[in-house]
């Protein structure tokens, strides 16, 4: 019963829609010929219904149809509705036209002046009850709450007009006007809507039209250009949001129409990678993949791309069972066409990570699984050891054994001149894959890339909880900086370096400039709507063991050429000894199972000549508190 009443409800509508359209259809005929006729001295009569006047109507009906005119909805009619009907109002002349002729050549009844006109009046007469239906409407839903959150959009382009009707559609904002720096759009209206001014008159225009809360309708401006916009927003002590950004849109992390909080990715010194989805997919599409570490930051991403992307199975390798099981849950939730297979187990483990092997078969191995925080591995040296260099070398030579294609090895940039534990493991690592790539055999494949927001204890939501508690935000160093991506950013970059297609490369990303760890903090204290030194104290530290002031992204005996996506480098990999390689690993392996410290020391240094470790700075600052303007940031 719920059903039939449905269908009633939408076919009404749908009815009356069809009805307005013949009648203007006869309305339009009829006055076409009136009009011509009112130009002759002698006026013949024409008659309000007659078999002529029905084969038109018949026809157009049938063109309305086939072009799927009522597939529209009249509340959001626009410029293609009004294109669509220009198109069955001309192809509906040419019906009637070919109707006539054949039915008692009617056609030579017709003025010729009739069949010219007759297209552009009956758009006109469709079009216009269409817009007049949607203004009202929309005029109707900006008037209905009069409690309506008012609304400075800064922004007069593209994503500015969407966002004013996306506002109108909710009813629980009242957008007010625009600001914009182009001079060309100054004093000129968008959806009704005065530009008002530059984005820098923001704090002046805003109280003038008592605006209570600003969007930032910009997502394709850069970094730079964000974070003045975001400054001049901060002095008017107004809440803010930004529209999302196409990329965010497609990859499903917003919704259209939503609001956002400007986020630190946000304010990031360089612009987001722009991978080439069309040979991802091109290499991805219909393989089966493994992935180590899925439970991680970047392992559980890596799985929802590879889903996202058309991999038609994901096998899941994770030594953390909650970790496992949420990214197994959101995996089956959100791609449930994709096969899910699931193992706990250490991937140091032969037969854990042989089991997963035989499970699928995967076309491509990736290697998420590590250790990664540099403090905590200086003093855990065994276990660095352990899990990046022998379980490296582990899932390596399974993968070789069972024919997989290619394996991705995550690597880090702390990999280029490491001077600490967490460098000196990946750079052993990242040997291990060379000493054992074969021309005929699997393709190995090392991805290096820099500090990773957001990811798990990473600086960002170190920041975020100190914030959240009121404080002190600790910082090692004034001067120190590091090079910044996103989760989603440094999956796209493994993804599109595999997809490239090189036997057994070292790929890195031109990452830009490096961002200040200081700026970065004052930044993120701004967003929290508190500022530096007089809300949120900044404490500097001092550098901690294994920590260096700057990192490197390219080794000087490692000569970088550019690759078919231009912020993706490939480096010609210093050459190893394979033999000096494999007796190290046995050295490793016993050492390891020994819990022999000082050997596995000797051997980390005797194998890896460059390795420097840092010294811990012999002074620990505490105390003292400063927060510097984010403009005075030192720039490396």
């Amino acid at each position: 019963m719920v059903k039939l009443k449905d269908r009633v409800a939408i076919t009404l509508p749908r009815v009356a829609v069809v009805l307005h359209d013949l009648c203007m259809v006869w309305l339009c005929w009829a006055g076409l010929h009136q009009f011509r006729y009112a130009m002759l001295p002698v006026a013949p009569t024409t008659p309000g219904w007659s078999a002529q006047v029905a084969l038109v109507l018949l026809a157009q009906g049938l063109v309305f149809w086939r072009v799927g005119l009522y597939r529209g909805v009249w509340r959001f009619a626009s410029v293609p509705d009004l294109l669509n009907i220009l198109k069955a109002s001309v192809f509906g002349v040419l019906a009637i036209m070919l109707v006539l002729f054949a039915y008692g050549r009617m056609l030579d009844t017709v003025p010729r002046t009739v069949l010219l006109l007759y297209p552009l009046l009956l758009t006109a007469m469709l079009g216009m009850p269409r817009l007049l239906y949607r203004a009202w409407k929309d005029h109707g839903l900006a008037q209905t709450d009069k409690a309506a959150i008012r609304v400075l959009i800064l922004g007069a382009g593209q994503a500015g007009e969407t966002l004013v009707r996306d506002l109108r559609r909710a009813g629980a904002y009242d957008p007010v006007g625009f600001l914009d720096d182009a001079a060309k759009l100054r004093g000129s209206q968008l959806q009704g809507l005065p530009v008002l001014g530059q984005i820098e008159d923001v704090g002046r225009i805003a109280p003038e039209t008592a605006t209570r809360l600003l969007v930032i309708a910009m997502p394709s401006v850069d970094a730079a250009a964000m974070r003045r916009v975001v400054a001049e927003c901060e002095k008017t002590g107004l809440p803010f949001r930004t529209v999302p950004r196409l990329d965010d849109l497609l990859e499903g992390r917003s919704l259209p129409g939503e609001l956002k909080e400007v986020a630190i990715e946000d304010l990031l010194g360089r612009k987001p990678v722009m991978p080439d989805w069309k040979a991802i997919r091109t290499w991805l599409g219909g393989r089966s993949v493994l992935v180590t570490g899925a439970g991680g930051s970047i392992g559980s991403e890596l799985c929802r791309q590879c889903a996202r992307h058309g991999a038609r199975q994901i096998t899941l390798v994770e030594m953390d069972e909650l970790a496992l099981t949420k990214t197994e849950a959101e995996l089956r939730r959100d791609f449930p066409q994709t096969e899910i297979a699931s193992v706990l187990g250490d991937c140091g483990d032969p037969a854990v990570i042989r089991h997963s092997l035989g499970l699928s078969s995967p076309d491509a191995v990736f290697h998420a699984a590590a250790y990664k925080q540099v403090p905590v591995l200086e003093a855990q040296l065994r276990e660095a050891v352990r899990n990046n260099v022998l379980s490296t070398e582990t899932v390596a030579r399974e993968s070789i054994a069972a024919k997989v294609g290619t394996f991705v090895l995550i690597s880090t940039d702390k990999a280029v001149d490491p001077v600490n534990v967490l460098g000196a493991t990946k750079r052993l690592a990242e040997m291990v894959c060379q000493a054992l790539a074969q021309p005929e055999s699997t393709n190995f494949v090392t991805v290096r890339f820099g500090n990773v927001l957001d990811s798990a204890g990473s600086v960002v939501p170190l920041f975020r909880e100190q914030i959240r508690n009121g404080g002190p935000v600790t910082v090692t160093d004034p001067d120190v900086t590091r090079y910044f991506m996103t989760i989603p950013e440094a999956c796209q970059l493994i993804m599109q370096s595999v997809a490239i297609g090189s036997r057994d490369a070292i790929y890195t990303l031109d990452m830009g400039e490096p961002v200040s760890i200081r700026l970065l903090a004052e930044q993120m204290i701004r967003l929290a709507g508190k500022q530096p030194d007089r809300d949120v104290a900044i404490v500097y530290t001092g550098l901690r063991p294994g920590e260096k002031l700057h990192e490197t992204l390219f080794h000087a005996d490692e000569r970088y050429r550019p690759t078919q996506h231009p912020k993706i480098l490939q480096a010609e990999a210093r050459g190893v000894v394979v033999e000096r390689v494999e007796d190290a690993l046995v050295r490793f392996r016993e050492a390891v199972a020994e819990y022999d410290l000082e050997t596995l020391d000797e051997l980390l240094h005797n194998n890896l000549p460059e390795f420097r470790p840092a010294q811990a700075p012999a002074i620990v600052q505490t105390s003292t508190v400063v927060a510097f303007p984010a403009r005075q940031a030192r720039k490396t």
